[in-house]
């Protein structure tokens, strides 16, 4: 008889702690748009499915199949290594996964779903051979930024506005993908030495320790800089004041992560990115006051 993996092993596969980026990223869509989440709460509760459970778990399952034989040497208690998902149950799920959340993105407007397919497409090449853009630091930083930050973003405004979203709130959205660059190179100092003996070329594989934490340093600032001067522009200081006040913050706490950055790159990450992550919702708050599309 063939075996069936338990709910709670499907479960471990689709990683719920990682789908907070996406859904807060969809989050700052909504309040972008202008429009009451309030009045369209059922809209709203659909997008966080798609951006959470839907698409995100998705990219998880894929990326879990395609790694199982490194996990099986790495880290052998994960649900497919350790048999409790069985046989090719990990690929078939992210395969249902995949058409579910094809089907979902559908029935909320063609944007949604072409954002979803953009989304799901980067999942798949991420992992997947013959691409699989994890194993290049460049590369693989930059899919993975994009589906965690812009197309959520993206998403969570064409949701709510049923069309393509304002450039303005489109442009932000990309400048905050821009800077999740850096916080995923950041990511990647937690497993340098298995990186190199396994042939991942990661961005501190590539261009070594020091290089890397200053890249990424200054690919999380400089775009909030971008922002910052783009919200002044459209006559929001309030606003602007506060993403600069959060920088701040972050550019106080890179010394430690530059003198230190194999240590101090996860507390960076608890810190120094909660931070960021604030200065994307002042700026949706921001973009949200400057009537982009609703009332």
């Amino acid at each position: 008889m063939m075996r069936v993996p338990e709910p709670s092993a499907v479960l471990q596969l689709l990683k719920p702690i990682t789908w907070f980026a996406p859904m807060w990223a969809f989050g700052c869509g909504v309040v972008s748009s202008g429009f009451s989440a309030a009045a369209r709460w059922n809209m709203v509760l659909a997008g966080i499915a798609l951006a959470g459970p839907l698409v995100c778990a998705t990219s998880q399952a894929v990326n879990d199949w395609y790694d199982r034989d490194v996990d099986a040497i790495n880290e052998p208690n994960r649900p497919i290594p350790s048999g409790r998902i069985p046989g090719r149950w990990g690929f078939y799920i992210a395969c249902l996964w995949t058409i579910l959340s094809l089907a979902w993105a559908w029935s909320l407007g063609k944007w949604v779903l072409g954002a979803a397919i953009v989304g799901l497409g980067l999942a798949w090449v991420y992992s997947a051979p013959p691409m699989r853009l994890k194993q290049n630091g460049w590369w693989g930083n930059s899919a993975v930024a994009l589906a965690y930050e812009g197309l959520p973003w993206f998403t969570g405004a064409a949701v709510m506005a049923a069309s393509l979203p304002d450039l303005r709130i489109i442009a932000i959205a990309l400048l905050y993908s821009l800077g999740a660059h850096g916080i995923m190179t950041l990511n990647d100092f937690k497993s340098i030495d298995g990186d190199r003996r396994l042939g991942v070329r990661s961005l501190p594989v590539q261009l070594g320790v020091k290089r890397a934490v200053w890249l990424a340093c200054v690919v999380m600032a400089a775009p909030q800089i971008v922002v910052i001067g783009l919200l002044v522009a459209w006559g929001r200081p309030a606003y602007a004041a506060a993403v600069v006040v959060l920088l701040i913050g972050q550019l106080a706490l890179m010394p430690r992560l530059l003198a230190n950055p194999s240590e101090k790159a996860a507390a960076y990450n608890a810190t120094g990115t909660t931070l960021y992550v604030l200065g994307m919702l002042a700026s949706a708050f921001a973009l949200r006051s400057v009537g982009m599309g609703g009332p």
